[in-house]
């Protein structure tokens, strides 16, 4: 849901046998559920914009986990969503 207000024109998708959202034909983001976490995929953990609100949780390269006895982020998962975005439309800008 929170996807879906910040790019309502993405689509909805499986990849890598995980729900994924694509926006102007790229990935925007892969998200899977499991027994103590929410994991999305596809993400800027490099990227120091995110660096301190990302040091919470358990990251890896392009990923981070929520855990489900926390509550889920959702402003910074807005936050992300918008980033990717971004970086979407300045590659496409570019070409």
């Amino acid at each position: 849901a929170v996807v879906r207000e910040v790019a309502p024109e993405a689509e909805e998708k499986i990849s890598y046998a995980i729900p994924t959202f694509t926006y102007a034909g790229d990935y925007l983001l892969y998200f899977a559920a499991f027994k103590n976490h929410i994991g999305l995929y596809g993400l800027p953990t490099t990227n120091e914009i995110f660096e301190k609100e990302f040091s919470p949780y358990k990251t890896g390269k392009g990923s981070i986990q929520f855990p489900l006895n926390q509550p889920i982020p959702y402003k910074l998962i807005t936050e992300v969503v918008t980033v990717r975005m971004k970086k979407i439309e300045q590659k496409h800008t570019a070409s």
